[in-house]
């Protein structure tokens, strides 16, 4: 296990374009996508999840799951949950998207190991051709700029601001691409698996 990097599972989204439903109560393999997702995250290292206040279904998916929780006010943007998650911390953090199925304890682990060997790098999880997507860890020396973003595109202005030190972590397929959102995302995911 990881004591060095920290993993953030961000899972304080409304799922506002899942119709009624939260796509991180979804099943996989016989679980909610959030238990899914927090247990792989806790096999790679220390966790630590955002969610929503008052919401006891979310909170319920991590039973048995050791980790952390920071709770954020209901409509909190990715920007807030990020900065509000990475508060207090001290250690690199490895940031994973709580409604990403795809992503696996040996990805976490990989990019853990590979910011051993480059300690300075940000490091992004991308498709097999290259086009990136997530999860993103973020060296210790970034963590006051994560905590001071603002709006609703996540850390993108500081991955642009910081390009130089950007390194693409290609993993096998599509799967660091592979976001959830809708119920026809849901349903498509599904009948391809």
């Amino acid at each position: 296990m990881a004591d060095d990097v920290t993993l953030l599972l961000l899972a304080a989204g409304a799922s506002s374009r899942m119709r009624g439903r939260d796509k991180l109560l979804e099943e996989v393999d016989g679980a909610p996508l959030l238990h899914v997702m927090a247990r792989r995250a806790a096999k790679a290292g220390r966790l630590r999840v955002t969610l929503p206040e008052g919401n006891a279904d979310r909170a319920a998916a991590l039973s048995g799951i050791v980790c952390d929780t920071v709770l954020l006010p209901k409509g909190a943007s990715q920007s807030q949950s990020l900065a509000a998650g990475v508060t207090g911390l001290s250690r690199p953090v490895l940031v994973v998207l709580a409604d990403m199925p795809e992503i696996t304890a040996h990805d976490m682990h990989l990019m853990i190991a590979l910011s051993r060997q480059a300690p300075g790098a940000i490091l992004r999880a991308a498709a097999q051709d290259g086009t990136p997507g997530n999860p993103v860890l973020f060296p210790a020396d970034l963590l006051a700029e994560l905590r001071g973003i603002t709006g609703d595109k996540g850390a993108r202005a500081l991955l642009k601001q910081h390009r130089a030190r950007l390194h693409l972590v290609p993993l096998p397929g599509q799967r660091a691409l592979v976001d959830l959102d809708t119920p026809e995302d849901w349903d498509a995911w599904r009948a391809g698996r």
